[in-house]
């Protein structure tokens, strides 16, 4: 099929836009709520594994545990997602999250912790899912902008997450303080599975169950043999394995810059979400629109570099400035809104509309790959080599990330005039 055979499809069997709105409503609060958990934790986590008396390496590990989970599961929940439909899938991946968050309140020492965070990424690889329903729901020329409201579905956690998850440690009790957090991430994500069971429709309709299932391995080369898919998914491994490496050390490096804690680290992040919600949910899509997805994703890699390298001046030029160090983060959370949901959009606009959902779940194994090595790596690096490479090294991958997101829009461009130049046979 040409790429336009399948827009073709997926046109035809969108919904009215009154009920797309609607559905992507409810999908936009399941998304806000399940990621206002995910955002309490993640600021803490840095503080939460040094409670146990470890090494940053070892605190690196709690990052890169969940994306070892989520690198085999994100492909599975896709594919799983393409035949049995979206909504059992997001339910059983949401609860899973519930059940991590719980687990982890309670985990005895930092391998145990480690562990309940490789369980909570295998069940928690649903981002394709979400992504692979707004996909089912939308017109092709309108997915950046559809994808971008999920973006800003997202985003909006990180307002709310991070900073509710800093006012609610307590760092004074120790061990104990980062309880209370966790708790109230696995109710956020209790009260999303609730919303998912009562409020959201099935997207698309089970397959037949007599169809012959094509290997996971097939997947892989359907990726490497399209053009568009194969240089997209390049672009996320490079440039997330930088991103990851910046997330999972900076905590620690505000914290050897400025004295940080939980809560000041959270504060920033939810500076990170106001950006990232505003320029998803109005911008990224408008900018799709005009310029094209790989344009704009290749622009948005090239910012966030650009932030990365301003935190890294501004601690060195105004020391005792550190208000600049959230300014600067703003500044990259913008290059960062714009890549995922151009990301997404080039991806479901390049395959078959059955193989989206195990299309888009291996583009999000790509991001788990990346922030398996990525904070592995930032960690013995802000350990053995210093505070700031972590972050001037993952401002470097941006650049070979823009030059392959120029490439895949070129490759769009030509699989989209193909057709008029060799007609399908």
């Amino acid at each position: 099929m040409e790429p336009s055979r399948y827009e073709e499809v997926v046109t035809e069997a969108a919904p009215s836009p009154d009920k797309s709105r609607s559905v992507l409503a409810v999908l936009f609060g399941v998304v806000f709520i399940n990621l206002v958990g995910f955002g309490i934790v993640i600021p803490l986590l840095p503080f939460y594994g040094k409670s146990f008396g470890v090494e940053a390496w070892q605190v690196a590990l709690l990052f890169s545990a969940y994306s070892l989970g989520q690198f085999f599961a994100e492909p599975f929940w896709g594919r799983l997602s393409d035949r049995i439909g979206r909504k059992p899938v997001l339910m059983v991946t949401v609860a899973a999250n519930a059940l991590g968050y719980l687990a982890l309140a309670f985990a005895p020492n930092i391998w145990i912790a480690i562990g309940v965070r490789l369980f909570t990424g295998l069940g928690a690889g649903n981002i394709s899912t979400i992504q692979g329903y707004v996909a089912d729901v939308t017109p092709p020329e309108r997915r950046a902008g559809r994808m971008g409201l999920i973006g800003a579905a997202f985003g909006l956690g990180f307002i709310v997450g991070p900073g509710l998850g800093g006012l609610l440690t307590r760092e004074d009790l120790g061990h104990l303080g980062y309880q209370l957090p966790m708790f109230v991430a696995a109710g956020m994500c209790l009260v999303a599975v609730l919303g998912i069971a009562v409020l959201l429709r099935e997207s698309r309709s089970p397959a037949d169950p007599a169809a012959p299932r094509p290997p996971f391995l097939r997947g892989l080369h359907d990726a490497a043999a399209n053009p568009v898919v194969s240089r997209v998914l390049l672009v996320t491994l490079i440039y997330m394995a930088g991103f990851a490496g910046m997330e999972s050390t900076f905590g620690l490096w505000a914290e050897a810059h400025y004295g940080w804690g939980a809560r000041e680290v959270g504060l920033s992040f939810m500076a990170v979400g106001i950006v990232s919600t505003v320029c998803q949910g109005l911008i990224a899509g408008r900018l799709a629109r005009r310029f094209g997805e790989a344009r704009v994703l290749a622009v948005g890699c090239l910012i966030f570099g650009t932030g990365l390298i301003g935190q890294i001046a501004m601690s060195r030029l105004y020391p005792g400035q550190p208000l600049l160090v959230p300014a600067f983060m703003a500044f990259g959370a913008f290059g960062m809104a714009m890549t995922m949901p151009n990301i997404s959009a080039l991806i479901s606009r390049s395959v078959d509309p059955e193989r989206q959902g195990a299309m888009l779940g291996l583009n999000m194994a790509a991001s788990s790959l990346a922030r398996i090595g990525g904070p592995i790596a930032a960690g013995g690096i802000f350990t053995y080599v210093g505070h700031d490479w972590p972050f001037l090294i993952g401002a470097a991958f941006t650049v070979p990330a823009a030059v392959m997101a120029v490439n895949a829009g070129r490759a769009f461009r030509r699989r989209q005039v193909q057709p008029a130049a060799q007609p399908a046979e």
